[in-house]
């Protein structure tokens, strides 16, 4: 006899007699997907530009991206917000990033609707409503949603992936993160890598691995339920991280310089159709260098740095070939719904010379040619936070001029991929209709057939505020809907209406042009000046890259642009303008706990994100762990944070007690008991008393005197000269009993977990603290 279902809420239809003979039963019916529904997966690249994909013009060998391409639609009119948490909001909400409250990174957030960072509930993500119409619900890789005083272990955690409808979460939730030392997370709770990067672990096929183990673990039980998986690999954001055959077969593919790389990939674009044949090449960006100007030794630097990120993408896109071939073998390509998007144009952070170690960039250690010589060799691996010049920036988003965090086309457009073989006929074709991340979620749901839900899990929903792009799969004529469409990043604003573009940059055309600098200010008096004569206007039908300004032959047009500009900004949260690029990243935020003079640590915890840790630059502060030493004697890490790129370790090896100070990896400081330490119960301890003033702008920290103790009398004493002003090492993070990731020293292997016991840490940090905001913030908008 056939089970007898009722849906949730109704009422119970079977029979309830005195005894079981004399009952009927019924079951509550579990939530399944319509039959045959497809798979949904999101492929999300980091800072890939328009011009970076082989099917988009590149030079750079994407096959298996290129093989969506033939097999699927390539649109080249998709928009994006111009940053990264921004975007991410709109593809798994289909609502505008102020309306997400995302208006800028979650980590530069501020206390007004559109910005604080609070993704809200009446804004529910893919992810939700696909939970609630019987699909697993994936997220792998980069989340960057998540405000950041809430990364911590004491949360909260209802913005995490998990409080989001993803049943299962594996990646890292920042901006960014080695791709050889991750700064893992597995639902909730942090996690390390299974191989170390001299046993061939790198993140990317970490993620893919994952990725395919949760696809495998339900079809083989339920072999019908469909599953939606948010894949967002964090490349090809810095650091560029592949290795080395990688990065080889591109030598010498970039010696002519990044206008060369330009002028060929823009007519490669127009013999693909991927732009117009009318297009015009936007102008030399005036911020970047002459190549032909450059000395042989900075042309060899930078070179070799687009090599490496040449090989990366080629690395990813290899990659996401494995995972299409996995779901091939399991019977399930034909029927997944793949939409391939970048979150935003390539990034300018490497700024004009690029970096080998951001770390030094954020603590403004300056790094010359021939120390970038002297490190080609390793650029790409594990030893490098690496990013390139913004020389290649420009040319990765040909043929549009500028970049990521502007609201130009080098910082909107990007590429746009979908592929489903068993829901669209059309193959290999080319759409121009106008697109905007918010469409992706209102695209999947009219495939699928699902109507919007009124409400999830009790909260009513806000309209979804993008525009479905199915009637465009079949139909290259269909005329498109969607119209308008605002932007607005840190003061750079535009607005898209029915094929013109009006734009007002901000600080300006170019640095060089304006003569300011990203983050300057804009108040109510230049507001108003920028409204009377800031604005540019493009008709896009007739100039694809935005090379001629229409403004003055079209006033009356761009006026009414303006004003159709400040109706969607109040429409949808944008006010206030707020350009800061520093003081906004340190406005007050509401937290759990406040900081404090004395901290508890204790061992076999999660490590704390720097956020959430003492903050120990510039001032004094004192370490001292309680612990227990067994006969024999004990080594290995008491507190530690940072890695390979710059950090503080407190240690004992040899049975001294040490102290390191890793300065950028421009030298390391070393303070070494001059006795033994005794087996029994102790008390360890160092503390660093600043002997001299901070030079933040000339990447100095306070100098100091590290004294060490044992039991509260000092066993060892040296001076370190320099300190890190302004950050330990890029994704900070401090730990008790282990040194995990890459080690701050290389005197030791990570871990290296202390063979004793430790009871608990002390850090003290009732010193006055000495802060650069400018300099600060520069660390928060990379983490991007």
């Amino acid at each position: 006899m056939a089970l007898k279902e009722y849906k949730t809420g109704k009422t119970f239809p079977g029979v309830i007699g005195r005894t079981y003979d004399q009952s009927k039963p019924a079951w509550p019916e579990p939530i399944r997907a319509k039959e045959g529904s497809p798979n949904v997966i999101f492929l999300i690249l980091d800072d890939t530009g328009f011009g970076h994909l082989g099917c988009y013009g590149s030079p750079i060998a994407t096959p298996n991206i290129d093989k969506l391409a033939s097999e699927g639609l390539r649109y080249n009119n998709m928009h994006t917000t111009a940053l990264c948490s921004p975007t991410r909001s709109c593809i798994l909400t289909g609502r505008n990033h102020h309306s997400n409250h995302v208006g800028c990174l979650t980590n530069g957030s501020t206390g007004y609707p559109g910005t604080d960072g609070y993704m809200p509930f009446e804004n529910g993500a893919m992810s939700e409503i696909l939970l609630k119409n019987g699909y697993n619900t994936y997220c792998v890789g980069k989340w960057h949603l998540a405000p950041e005083e809430t990364l911590s272990a004491a949360g909260p955690y209802n913005r995490w992936p998990l409080g989001r409808g993803f049943e299962r979460f594996y990646g890292f939730l920042g901006g960014d993160t080695s791709q050889y030392y991750p700064e893992l997370t597995r639902d909730n709770t942090q996690t390390e890598p299974e191989k170390t990067p001299e046993e061939g672990y790198h993140l990317t096929p970490d993620l893919v691995e994952q990725a395919k183990a949760m696809i495998a673990d339900s079809k083989q039980v339920a072999p019908t339920k469909p599953f939606y998986l948010y894949f967002a690999t964090g490349a090809m954001h810095s650091p560029h991280h592949v290795p080395k055959e990688w990065a080889d077969k591109y030598k010498g593919k970039f010696d002519k310089g990044w206008d060369a790389y330009r002028k060929e990939t823009f007519e490669k674009q127009k013999k693909l159709g991927i732009i117009p044949k009318n297009a015009t090449l936007s102008r030399h960006d005036p911020d970047v260098q002459d190549w032909d100007k450059l000395s042989a030794d900075e042309k060899k630097v930078y070179a070799r740095m687009m090599e490496v990120f040449a090989g990366f993408l080629e690395h990813t896109d290899h990659y996401i070939g494995e995972l299409m071939d996995f779901l091939k073998e399991i019977g399930e390509y034909d029927n997944t719904l793949i939409m391939l998007i970048s979150d935003n144009g390539s990034s300018a952070e490497g700024g004009p010379t690029g970096s080998v170690n951001e770390c030094r960039f954020f603590n403004n250690i300056d790094s010359t040619v021939e120390e970038n010589l002297a490190a080609l060799d390793d650029i790409g691996g594990p030893k490098y936070f690496n990013h390139f010049p913004w020389g290649w920036t420009y040319a990765g988003n040909t043929p549009f001029r500028r970049w990521k965090r502007e609201t130009y086309r080098g910082g909107i457009s990007d590429p746009f991929i979908v592929h489903w073989p068993k829901g669209i006929k059309s193959k290999g074709e080319i759409r121009e209709q106008y697109t905007h991340a918010i469409d992706m979620v209102p695209t999947v749901l009219d495939a699928l057939g699902i109507e919007p839900p009124e409400s999830i899990n009790g909260v009513t929903q806000a309209p979804i505020e993008g525009i479905s792009l199915v009637s465009t799969f079949d139909n290259a004529k269909d005329p498109g809907k969607h119209i308008t469409q605002y932007f607005e990043m840190m003061g750079h604003r535009s607005l898209y209406h029915d094929g013109w573009r009006a734009v007002c940059p901000w600080p300006g055309t170019s640095f060089t042009e304006s003569g300011r600098k990203f983050g300057d200010p804009i108040d109510d008096a230049m507001l108003t000046k920028l409204d009377a004569t800031g604005w540019e206007l493009y008709d896009l039908k007739e100039d694809f890259a935005e090379t001629n300004n229409l403004a003055e032959k079209e006033k009356d047009r761009l006026i009414a642009m303006i004003g159709m500009w400040y109706n969607e900004a109040g429409k949808y949260n944008v006010f206030p303008i707020d350009s800061r690029g520093t003081q906004r990243g340190f406005e007050e935020r509401p937290q759990i706990s406040g900081e404090r003079s004395r901290y508890i640590l204790y061992p076999h915890t999660q490590s704390i994100p720097a956020i959430a840790a003492p903050k120990i630059l510039n001032r004094h502060y004192s370490f001292t762990a309680d612990v227990e030493i067994p006969k024999g004697g004990a080594e290995g890490v008491l507190l530690s944070m940072g890695g390979n790129d710059g950090g503080i370790s407190f240690y004992v090896q040899e049975n001294k007690l040490c102290f390191v100070f890793n300065y950028c990896v421009v030298d390391y400081y070393y303070v070494k008991s001059t006795s033994d330490l005794p087996e029994g119960k102790h008390f360890l301890s160092m503390e660093f008393t600043p002997t001299g003033e901070p030079d933040v702008k000339k990447g100095k920290g306070a100098p100091g005197t590290v004294s060490l103790m044992l039991d509260g009398k000092e066993i060892g004493k040296g001076d370190i000269p320099v300190t890190s002003p302004i950050r330990l090492g890029q994704g900070a993070q401090m730990l008790v009993g282990a040194d995990n990731g890459s080690a701050v020293t290389p005197e030791y292997t990570a871990p290296f977990k202390f063979t004793g016991k430790i009871n608990k840490v002390i850090v003290d940090v009732s010193g006055e603290q000495v802060r650069d905001h400018e300099s600060e913030m520069r660390i928060f908008l990379a983490k991007q």
